[in-house]
Order: structure tokens, then C-alpha cells, then sequence
């Protein structure tokens, strides 16, 4: 686990500097692309209508069953043949998990919400969100743009960052891999609207369960970035916020992080919100928090990531030590 430590720290500083390697993506296709296919490829033939709602559940958790296991074997088989390539293996190992890591990508992607309202008004900042969120951009006003960006950030910050470092660090490429596949599923099929309420279900539990402990942490790490940011009363707020307002998402897991960044920045997140394929009754994290937000206000959650993301690596560190 020490060893894993080291290529992790390693992967987690490349992409942070380097990002995406989007240039590669335009020769092959990346690994997240080949899961979301296998993924569409089995929905399609197997989730009917006219199937009752326990044979879509069957069904559901047969799919996913099959694509964690599919991905387990691809880290199993990668780990094998690292095993033959000495250091450029290493190098192998290191590339794949900054390439399933989302650091950058996602500091980039937020940044440029921000980027987009300062420079083309309230059209500038729904096109970037719409990019990464799927609630319809169109019914945001710039407060709405700007929550939707930081509520983005928090809680990719567990799903793309802490979660998939997490399981990478316990169970290696299989663990990474296997975790991939049930993120990108959850995004897929998990929505609880006709088609995918009961097909779904099982992925959708399963994502649950997968990111239960990285939220949690994710949260005091946020906490951290938030002390580090604007002092102890920051870092408190965040931590405390996210202890009593998590429950108020609809998730079990989103509320943590985001209650941590609402309490850190003295933000008021969540709220009701209208997505492609539901509509979302929800209470406001920190709701004595401020919620006229704007381009500003997400360059600040940005740094409080950036310092989360800091921290991060000296846990990293502190793992190679111990383990």
C-alpha cells in the first residue's frame, strides 16, 4: 500500500498541473468513454418498458454486477502485466490513475463559469454550467449559474477526486477501475424518473455505498481548505454545517461536501432545481447563508478546493509513512 501511496501522490500532482490530457482523446477514446458505452450498449437491450418493475430491478443489478466485474478483471489483468514492465510499468500505473483522476478538469471546468459571467454576461455562464451539470441552464439566473458551479465542484470533489484516490489506495487498479464503473453508471441510470427507477435502483445503492466514507472525508478535507482559506471559525462552520445540514439532500453522501464548502464560504446551496429528467424539492444548505452569488463567489469556493486538494496530498503522504 506504500508503493500505491507513492503513484498516487505522483498521479494526483501530474494531473493537477497537467489536467486532461484532451489531445490524446482525440486519437482513442478515453476510459470513462469505453465504460459509458458498455453501459448504454446494456441498458438499451435490456431495460423494457414493459418489464415489471421487480424484473427491472433484477435486471439493473445484473448489469451492474457484470460491469464491476468486467472492471475488476481489467485492473487485475493491468496489474499483471505492470508486474512484467518494471518502471515503465510504474509510469503505466502512474498515467492511469491521473487520467481517472479529475483534479484539474474539474478547478478548469468551474473556473470557467466563472470566466464565462465575467465575460459574456449571464449566456456566458449557463453555457459553461451546462457542461457539467444536468439541471436545464436556461431557468438559472447568475445566482443560480454560480451555485450550480460550486455545488458542481464539492461534490465532484468526492466523486472524481477523493472517492476513486480512495479506492485506488485500498485496492489498487481494480478498486480505481471498479469504482469508475459504478460513478459513471450512477450518472447513466441511477435517475429516478420512468425509465430508470427501478432499473437503476441497484446502481444507484451500490454509488451509495462506494462513496459513503470518501464524502465524509471529503467534507473535513473541504473543512481543512476552508481553515486554511479564512481561518478556524471557517473551518469549524464547515465542518459543523456539513454534520447538521447533510441530511437535507436528497443523496446521502452530496450533502457532506457541500454542506462543508456552504459552511466554509458562508454560502446558502442547494434549493429546488430542475434537471433534464426530474424535478428536485429540496431544502437550502446553510440556509442563513447568502444566496445571491456570482463570478466571484466561485473563485472563492475554488480555492477552498485548491487547498482541499492540498491537504489531500499530505494525507497521501502521511499514508505512505504509516502503511
Amino acid at each position: 500500500m506504500s508503493a500505491q501511496a507513492i503513484i498516487l501522490l505522483l498521479g494526483l500532482i501530474v494531473d493537477w498541473f497537467v489536467g486532461d490530457p484532451v489531445w490524446l482523446w482525440k486519437s482513442i477514446p478515453h476510459p470513462v468513454a469505453i465504460f459509458g458505452k458498455a453501459i448504454a450498449f446494456l441498458e438499451k437491450h435490456l431495460n423494457r418498458e414493459k418489464d415489471d418493475p421487480a424484473v427491472a430491478f433484477r435486471k439493473g443489478a445484473v448489469v451492474i454486477s457484470v460491469l464491476i466485474i468486467a472492471a475488476i478483471v481489467t485492473g487485475l489483468t493491468l496489474d499483471w502485466l505492470i508486474s512484467f514492465l518494471g518502471v515503465f510499468g510504474r509510469l503505466v500505473e502512474v498515467t492511469t490513475v491521473w487520467i481517472l483522476i479529475a483534479q484539474k478538469s474539474l478547478f478548469d471546468h468551474v473556473r470557467d463559469i466563472a470566466i464565462g459571467l465575467r465575460q459574456n454576461g449571464l449566456g456566458g455562464g449557463r453555457k459553461a454550467v451546462a457542461l457539467i451539470v444536468g439541471r436545464d441552464p436556461d431557468l438559472l439566473d447568475q445566482s443560480g449559474v454560480s451555485r450550480a458551479g460550486i455545488e458542481s465542484l464539492a461534490e465532484n470533489f468526492c466523486d472524481g477526486v477523493v472517492a476513486p484516490a480512495f479506492w485506488y489506495l485500498v485496492f489498487g487498479l481494480p478498486g480505481l477501475l471498479a469504482y469508475k464503473m459504478i460513478n459513471t453508471a450512477d450518472s447513466m441510470i441511477a435517475y429516478k424518473n420512468q425509465r430508470y427507477l427501478h432499473f437503476g435502483r441497484a446502481t444507484a445503492g451500490i454509488d451509495d455505498l462506494a462513496n459513503w466514507l470518501p464524502a465524509r472525508f471529503s467534507a473535513l478535507l473541504l473543512s481543512m481548505g476552508g481553515l486554511i482559506q479564512f481561518g478556524p471559525k471557517a473551518g469549524l462552520l464547515a465542518i459543523t454545517t456539513a454534520m447538521r445540514d447533510s441530511g437535507l439532500h436528497r443523496s446521502p453522501n452530496a450533502g457532506w461536501p457541500e454542506g462543508a464548502m456552504a459552511g466554509a464560504c458562508g454560502f446558502a446551496l442547494g434549493g429546488p432545481r430542475i434537471y433534464r429528467h426530474e424535478t428536485v424539492s429540496q431544502a437550502f444548505i446553510n440556509g442563513a447563508g447568502r444566496l445571491d452569488l456570482g463570478a466571484a463567489d466561485i473563485a472563492m469556493a475554488l480555492k477552498v478546493y485548491a487547498y482541499a486538494c492540498y491537504c489531500f496530498w499530505g494525507v497521501v503522504i502521511i499514508c505512505y509513512f504509516v502503511l
